[in-house]
C-alpha cells in the first residue's frame, strides 16, 4: 500500500492495541486493505477520498472496544452497496458473522427516518429486528451517522436539516437507551448546530466566556472534595472528574423550559469515582457535611437504575459564592457502563454471552416495541414510540411490594397498571397515590407509591378513552389489544360508522352493489381477510382512518372516471361581476359568502356551491367539501364556476394560519410584533405547548390575497424557533 495507507492503518492497529481487548490484526488489515481498494477513485461530497470515511467509522468502533467482528464489518459496511464486492465475497473471505453484519448495516442505509410514511416505519421495525438479532449492527450503525454529522457541512442545508432532524429523533434516543453517553451526546449537539444555529452559538459563546472562571471553580472544588474524602476516609480509592453539560441540555433547558442559564444548577458537575457501592453512599453523606444540598435534588439511581442500565448518585449542591454544582458518584463498574452502555459487554468482558440476563434484560426494550406494535397493526407508531418511549427522561415509581417501575415522563397510572401486567391493566378500576385516591389521568412523578385498584367483574376492561390518556406505546397497543379480542361486535359497528361518516365528509357515494365491491377491495388492501375485519380494525384502533383517506379517495376518482369517462362541463350563461368581487357563471347581483371551511383569498382557484336560500357559497376548489368530480356530487347542477373579478376593489380576507415551532419565551410576542410592523390585522390568537415539548400558535388574521398571505408566511418562518407556517381551514 502507498505510504499514506499504511500511516492510516497504523493509526488503526495502535488504536487496538491501546484497548483491552484482543484483535485479529491479519482479519482486520485485510479488511482496511479491501476498502481501500474497493473504493478507489471515489469521493465524499467533501471531495475527500471516500474509502476515509469506513476508515473513520472503524475508528468510532475501535474506541468503543468493540470486537474484530465489529471493526472488520465497519471497514466493509459501504463495500456492498457502493462497490463490485459481494455478501458472498465478504462470506467467503471472512466469515459469515462478519458478512451478516454488514448485510445489516446495508440495509439500514437504504432507511429515510424522517419521514412519516408507513414504508419508512415498516423499515425502522426491520432496523430494530435487525438489532435484536446482533446489536453490534446498529452500533456500527451509529458509529457511521456520527461521521456522517462530523462531516455534515459539505452537503447541502437542506440535507443538513433533515439528517440532523432524524439523528435528533431517532439515533439519539437510541444511543441513549443503549447507554452509549457520549455518541449520544455528541449526535445531539451535532443536530442542534444546524437545526439551531444562532442558538447553539449563544450558548457555545456563554461556555467559552466563562470557561477560565469554570475551570478555576471546579479546579478549586476537586482539591476541597479530595482533602476531605482522604481525611475523613483515608483508605478509600477516588478518582473525580469535571464535566460540564452538553449544549443539548442546556439548550433544553433554556429554549424549551424557559430557564436562564444562571437557572441551570447542573452546567458544572463533578464525578467522584470509587470501588464499592458503600462507599458510594459514605461519600455521599460526605458531600453533604461538607456543602449545602438543595431540596429536591437528589436522585438515586444506584438502587434504581435506568432503563439503560445506568447507575449512580446524583445530587446538587452550593459551593462557593452560593454557586450550585451537581455531583455525581458511582463505582468504576458503573462508570464503564455509563460511557460505553452495551458497548462495555466487548470492551471489558471479551465479547458477549447471548445467556447473559443482564444483556437480555438491557435488550427487553426493542422485544417490547416490536410486540408492541404487532398489538397495534399499525407500523406508524414506531416513530412516536421512538420519540416517547425512547427519548424523554424517565420517571420512577414504586409498587406497594416495593418493585421500581420506570415509565417515561409524563407517563399515567394508565401506562403503570399497564407496564406491571396487562391483566392488571384490564381490570384497573382506579388508583392510589401515596395512599390517596387519584384520578387516572394523573401523571406520575418520581418516588410515588403506586397502588392499582381492580376488579374481577366479569366483562369489566379498559375504556376507549383510555387510548387518549396513555403515554407510553406498550399500554395503548395493550389497550387497542383488548378491544380486538374482546368486543369484535362492538368494533365492527364503532367502525363502520366511522366509515360511512367519513365517506359522506369526502362526497364518496356508489350503488350499494358497487359499495360493497369497492369495500371488499379496501379491505384487501389492507390485508384483512374481510369487510367486517376492515371495520373492527378501525374500531379497536388498529386501522387510523385518518391515514388512509387520501388512497381511498384516489382510488375512489380513478373507479368514478373509469366509469363515466366524459366528463359534464359546467357551461357560463354569462359573466356578471359581483360587487363581493367574484363573478358567479350564469348569476346575476346573487348574494355571495366565503365558506369558513376553506377561507378562499384572491389568487386562490374557487367554485361556487348554489345554497338553499342563502346565496352562492365561494369554496377553494381544491377544498375538501368540493368533489374532485363534480359529475359524481349528490347534487351536480348546483355546483357553477366563479373566478375573482379582475377590477376588485382593495379588501381584506379570513385567514388562519398555523405556526409550529419551540416552546420558548417570547415567541408570541414576536409573533404579534411582527404582524403589527406588517399592519397586518389579527381576530384571534390561541397558543398550545405540545407533548414534545414545542408549541403551536394558530393566528386568524386579515389578507389582501394568495401572495399577501405569502408574504406574511415568509416573514413568520424567518422568526427564531419557528418550525414552519401553515395555511389552514378554519
Amino acid at each position: 500500500m502507498d505510504a499514506i495507507y499504511e500511516n492510516n492503518y497504523a493509526e488503526l492497529h495502535n488504536l487496538m492495541e491501546a484497548q483491552d481487548g484482543k484483535y485479529d490484526y491479519d482479519i482486520v488489515r485485510r479488511a482496511f486493505e479491501q476498502c481501500v481498494e474497493a473504493h478507489k477513485g471515489q469521493l465524499r461530497s467533501s471531495k475527500e477520498e471516500f474509502y476515509l470515511h469506513p476508515f473513520n467509522v472503524a475508528k468510532i468502533v475501535v474506541s468503543l472496544g468493540m470486537d474484530t467482528q465489529s471493526v472488520a464489518a465497519a471497514l466493509l459496511h459501504d463495500t456492498v452497496e457502493d462497490t463490485s464486492v459481494t455478501l458472498e465475497d465478504i462470506e467467503k473471505n471472512y466469515g459469515e458473522e462478519i458478512a451478516l453484519i454488514v448485510d445489516g448495516v446495508t440495509k439500514l442505509g437504504k432507511i429515510s427516518y424522517s419521514s412519516k410514511e408507513q414504508q419508512q416505519s415498516e423499515n425502522l421495525r426491520k432496523m430494530l429486528m435487525a438489532m435484536a438479532k446482533d446489536i453490534r449492527v446498529i452500533i456500527i450503525k451509529l458509529a457511521d451517522r456520527l461521521h456522517n454529522m462530523r462531516t455534515i457541512d459539505a452537503v447541502p442545508d437542506y440535507k443538513q436539516r433533515e439528517k440532523s432532524l432524524e439523528t435528533l429523533e431517532v439515533f439519539a434516543p437510541i444511543a441513549h437507551r443503549l447507554g452509549i453517553r457520549h455518541i449520544k451526546e455528541e449526535l445531539e449537539d451535532l443536530s442542534i448546530k444546524h437545526l439551531d444555529g444562532v442558538a447553539y452559538a449563544e450558548i457555545e459563546d456563554l461556555l467559552t466566556h466563562r470557561k477560565e472562571q469554570r475551570e478555576k471553580i471546579l479546579k478549586d472544588i476537586k482539591e476541597k472534595i479530595s482533602d476531605y474524602i482522604s481525611e475523613m476516609m483515608p483508605n478509600i480509592n477516588v478518582s473525580i472528574q469535571a464535566r460540564v453539560k452538553s449544549i443539548h441540555g442546556i439548550y433544553r433547558k433554556m429554549y424549551i423550559q424557559g430557564k436562564d442559564f444562571d437557572e441551570i444548577y447542573d452546567i458544572y458537575a463533578l464525578r467522584i469515582i470509587t470501588d464499592t457501592v458503600p462507599d458510594c453512599y459514605n461519600i455521599l453523606g460526605l458531600m453533604h457535611d461538607l456543602f449545602r444540598p438543595l431540596p429536591g435534588r437528589f436522585k438515586d439511581y444506584i438502587s434504581m437504575p435506568k432503563p439503560n442500565r445506568y447507575q449512580s448518585l446524583h445530587t446538587t449542591v452550593v459551593g462557593r459564592d452560593a454557586i450550585p454544582f451537581e455531583i455525581q458518584i458511582r463505582t468504576n463498574e458503573m462508570h464503564h457502563t455509563a460511557e460505553y452502555g452495551i458497548a462495555a459487554h466487548w470492551k471489558y468482558k471479551e465479547g458477549i454471552n447471548k445467556n447473559d440476563a443482564k444483556m437480555e434484560n438491557q435488550l427487553a426494550w426493542i422485544r417490547q416495541i416490536l410486540e408492541s406494535q404487532n398489538d397495534s397493526g399499525d407500523s406508524s407508531e414506531l416513530i412516536s414510540t421512538i420519540k416517547v418511549d425512547l427519548a424523554q427522561e424517565d420517571v420512577f415509581a414504586v409498587t406497594p411490594k416495593g418493585d421500581v417501575i420506570n415509565l417515561p415522563a409524563g407517563a399515567t397510572v394508565i401506562d403503570f397498571a399497564f407496564a406491571i401486567h396487562s391483566a392488571v391493566g384490564v381490570k384497573m378500576v382506579g388508583a392510589k397515590v401515596d395512599g390517596k385516591i387519584v384520578p387516572i389521568t394523573h401523571v406520575i412523578k418520581t418516588g410515588e407509591i403506586i397502588d392499582i385498584l381492580t376488579t374481577n367483574q366479569a366483562g369489566h376492561g379498559p375504556s376507549r378513552d383510555w387510548l387518549k390518556i396513555a403515554v407510553t406505546n406498550q399500554a395503548r397497543a395493550k389497550i387497542r389489544g383488548w378491544f380486538k379480542r374482546e368486543r369484535r361486535a362492538e368494533n365492527i359497528e364503532s367502525g363502520k360508522a366511522e366509515v360511512d361518516a367519513e365517506f359522506r365528509r369526502n362526497s364518496i357515494t356508489l350503488p350499494d352493489d358497487e359499495m360493497e365491491m369497492f369495500l371488499e377491495d379496501i379491505a384487501k388492501k389492507q390485508k384483512m381477510g374481510s369487510v367486517d375485519d376492515f371495520y373492527a380494525a378501525i374500531g379497536y384502533g388498529g386501522i387510523f382512518l385518518s391515514k388512509i383517506m387520501p388512497r381511498i379517495k384516489d382510488d375512489y376518482n380513478k373507479l368514478i372516471k373509469t366509469a363515466k369517462p366524459e366528463p359534464v362541463e359546467i357551461k357560463p350563461i354569462r359573466e356578471v361581476t359581483s360587487s363581493d368581487g367574484v363573478i358567479v357563471d350564469g348569476l346575476h347581483d346573487c348574494l355571495i359568502k366565503f365558506s369558513k371551511c376553506c377561507a378562499p383569498l384572491p389568487g386562490d382557484e374557487i367554485i361556487g356551491f348554489i345554497t338553499r336560500g342563502h346565496g352562492v357559497s365561494i369554496h377553494k376548489r381544491d377544498c375538501n367539501n368540493v368533489p374532485v368530480d363534480l359529475t359524481a356530487a349528490a347534487e351536480p347542477g348546483r355546483w357553477v364556476n366563479a373566478h375573482w373579478a379582475s377590477n376588485m376593489r382593495r379588501t381584506n380576507f379570513i385567514s388562519t394560519l398555523r405556526i409550529s415551532g419551540i416552546d420558548r419565551d417570547g415567541l408570541l410576542a414576536d409573533v404579534t410584533v411582527m404582524l403589527y410592523n406588517m399592519h397586518v390585522s389579527l381576530h384571534a390568537v390561541n397558543a398550545r405547548p405540545t407533548k414534545d415539548g414545542n408549541s403551536v400558535i394558530q393566528i386568524t388574521l386579515s389578507a389582501e390575497n394568495v401572495e399577501h398571505l405569502k408574504s406574511i408566511i415568509n416573514h413568520l418562518e424567518k422568526l427564531h424557533g419557528v418550525f414552519s407556517v401553515e395555511r389552514i381551514n378554519q
